[in-house]
């Protein structure tokens, strides 16, 4: 790779400074003709998903400006809608939680339901409609346990229904909604989520309406706890590095990223793994007689996203 091409992609990491870490990446940013056009973009451009599970995605965005990964990012938070708590009507609340406290805890409650299968609530509803809201109850009690141990100061074993969890949400079907959906598929992620404490006497009665939005109007409907990226790490190894040095440059970098294989000669061999795991600590500058065998760096136009 010639040094002007290595300036427009790659962010060089020395050990007392980063080189390269400009845009000059667009159009007229060198002598030569580099304008810009669909079809040389539409080669290079691609989306590669990692990992994808019920909860995380990791995907690559390689071929873009850092502006559109940014863009992606600030999409995923504000712009894809997901459904969330939006009323909780407090027929009875003698907990220690204020009603606007309870309210917003449990507004901020992650839901399964998938939000492509209702619509937009119309403004100036008050009650919603089968196509457009979900509705659950939670209505729980503390009481004493008559059965605990005489000696127990637990309170798991002297008072019941002490810990309000997602658990105790009931789902009320409206219309013919008990037919189309399942309870499990619509109800909280987790059930172990913590809302309140209470001790015998306290009660709640709440009904919950769930509605469709986005994060840009409330975070409660942001489909994501979190949206990063980070540029594709680079490691090259300029020489060989051998046995005693081999097993110092493995530690130098997160685990995954050197391994160590035996040579022709029967010596242990440092090879580059996995460099995606580095987190361009750089402490391989640590020591002098390493500092030479290893190029890092990352790629401009490759994004990790999560």
């Amino acid at each position: 790779m010639d040094v002007i091409e290595e300036g427009r992609s790659r962010v060089i990491l020395k050990e007392n400074g980063v080189l390269n870490a400009t845009a000059c990446d667009y159009p007229g940013s060198y002598t030569f003709d580099d304008t810009w056009s669909h079809e040389k973009f539409k080669k290079i451009f691609s989306v590669q998903i990692v990992k994808w599970n019920e909860r995380e995605m990791e995907f690559d965005l390689i071929g873009i400006h850092a502006a559109i990964a940014n863009a992606f990012r600030r999409l995923l938070l504000s712009e894809v809608p997901s459904m969330a708590i939006e009323k909780v009507f407090v027929y009875n609340n003698t907990s220690l939680l204020q009603d606007e406290v309870l309210a917003h805890r449990l507004g901020l409650i992650p839901l399964k339901a998938d939000p492509r299968l209702f619509e937009y609530r119309q403004p100036g509803d008050e009650d919603g409609t089968e196509q457009d809201t979900l509705e659950f109850q939670l209505k729980v009690k503390c009481t004493w346990n008559t059965n605990a141990p005489k000696d127990s100061t637990n309170p798991d074993d002297i008072y019941k229904d002490h810990k309000i969890y997602t658990r105790h949400m009931k789902w009320l079907p409206i219309g013919s909604q008990g037919d189309i959906y399942k309870a499990k598929d619509v109800g909280p992620v987790h059930d172990d989520i913590l809302i309140s404490k209470m001790r015998p006497g306290h009660e709640l009665d709440l009904k919950l309406h769930v509605v469709k939005g986005i994060g840009k109007d409330h975070a409660k409907f942001s489909p994501v706890a979190t949206a990063f990226y980070r540029l594709l790490p680079e490691i090259i190894l300029t020489r060989d590095v051998e046995d005693e040095q081999a097993e110092r440059l493995q530690k130098c970098f997160s685990p995954g990223v050197i391994g160590i294989e035996e040579s022709k000669h029967g010596k242990k061999k440092a090879k580059v793994l996995d460099a995606r795991y580095d987190t361009c600590s750089r402490n391989v500058f640590r020591y002098e007689d390493l500092k030479d065998a290893v190029k890092m760096g990352r790629i401009k136009n490759h994004f990790i996203c999560k």
